[in-house]
């Protein structure tokens, strides 16, 4: 049994916003992304895959279609296949996501 702790996976970088990957299979792939304030992921579209954004800790603005809301640490939003998404980290602060995409896109 793998166990690993979320708190090692929270990274930053100042240049973009940064992935960090906890697990992988050949059905989903789990990473917790870092936004430093003012990063973004821009707004794309996975054809086949599902994603999940768990917000770890933090505030940030998702894009999952065509609405925008901004969710804190605790609360989560899903972007199904097709709908384009997006993540903006408004604050001041650093933002920490926690993100489930199935199935693996490689």
């Amino acid at each position: 049994m793998t166990v690993l702790s979320l708190s090692d996976f929270k990274q930053f970088s100042s240049e973009k916003m940064k992935k960090n990957n906890l697990f992988q299979t050949p059905r989903f792939f789990c990473d917790v992304y870092g936004f430093e304030p003012g990063q973004v992921q821009k707004g794309h579209v996975h054809g086949e895959q599902d994603k999940i954004y768990i917000v770890l800790d933090g505030q940030g603005t998702f894009q999952v279609g065509g609405e925008e809301k901004v969710l804190g640490s605790g609360q989560a939003v899903m972007a199904p296949a097709g709908a384009e998404h997006g993540v903006r980290n408004h604050t001041q602060q650093r933002l920490s996501v926690l993100v489930f995409v199935a199935p693996n896109p490689s």
